[in-house]
């Protein structure tokens, strides 16, 4: 499906066997099964101090990928519409070295996982959650093998982009005076939508006027980024657009009605009796 792999990157890091990112993809969904059942009587961890250095560390990762990529690229002349694999010289280097790091981070960021299986934040672990971080540390050990520069480097731009904008929100979301500020998580959400729709538009472009970039990989991300659209507009509904039901908001009536225990008509029965016994 792919062709032959690359061989500018032979004796990179974790690259030459598909062992490590393997082996690493298990263990991280071992943790995950493994660390939710040590953690199901315990207290909750609260590892603010880590969580503040962590998703400083990888907003500035993102950061530096994010402007080695655009100065790269533009080094190397690339077509936005398709980019080929070979014809930028040393500036294809230069592109492949920074997606290293990007295939790298996704290790990295299986701490996202592990820090809500320590946190007792159970609820992020969902199927989109796992899915993405486990997928696309395997996808890009492909891609770094295969296609490791040339009209592989859009994706990563644009998702660095999002990375330095998301966590960024969230170690300041880890600042309790912070959080009135952090307005924008709905918007998170919407940017990367877009970015996943842009990075499928950008590949398919490639499609209608090829440039020598293999078909196979053409599809394949599509495919792939097209399951993540689906995804996280599932989720993006279940989040900000449902609706309170009339039971969901009975349910609200009643709670918001209760006091110290007690249901407020009869906090105004105590209230009317203890009036009449003064009176008396």
């Amino acid at each position: 499906m792919f062709g032959a792999r690359d061989p500018r990157v032979r004796g990179w890091l974790m690259l030459d066997s598909y062992l490590p990112t393997f082996l690493l993809t298990v263990g991280y969904l071992l943790l995950i099964w493994l660390g939710t059942t040590f953690m199901k009587n315990r207290p909750a961890f609260s590892l603010r101090g880590l969580l503040i250095v962590y998703n400083l560390g990888v907003t500035m990762l993102s950061l530096y990928m994010l402007v080695e990529l655009i100065l790269a690229s533009w080094e190397g002349g690339y077509n936005l519409q398709c980019q080929n694999l070979t014809s930028a010289g040393e500036a294809d280097i230069r592109v492949a070295k920074v997606l290293w790091w990007y295939y790298f981070s996704k290790v990295i960021e299986f701490a996202d996982t592990i820090f809500f299986v320590l946190r007792k934040k159970n609820n992020q672990i969902t199927f989109l959650h796992v899915y993405h971080h486990a997928t696309m540390f395997n996808i890009w050990w492909c891609v770094m093998n295969w296609i490791p520069c040339g009209q592989s480097f859009f994706g990563p731009t644009l998702n660095s982009f999002i990375h330095v904008l998301m966590y960024s929100y969230y170690g300041l979301s880890v600042i309790p005076s912070m959080r009135k500020y952090l307005w924008w998580k709905k918007y998170l959400t919407q940017a990367q939508l877009i970015q996943f729709l842009l990075t499928i538009t950008h590949t398919l472009s490639a499609v209608v006027k090829p440039c020598g970039f293999p078909f196979g990989c053409l599809i394949f991300q599509s495919s792939y980024m097209t399951t993540l659209v689906i995804l996280f507009v599932n989720f993006y509904v279940k989040t900000y657009r449902k609706r309170p039901s009339r039971t969901d908001t009975k349910d609200v009536s009643l709670v918001t009605e209760i006091k110290n225990g007690f249901h407020k008509e009869y906090i105004t029965a105590a209230n009317g009796a203890l009036n009449n016994k003064k009176a008396q």
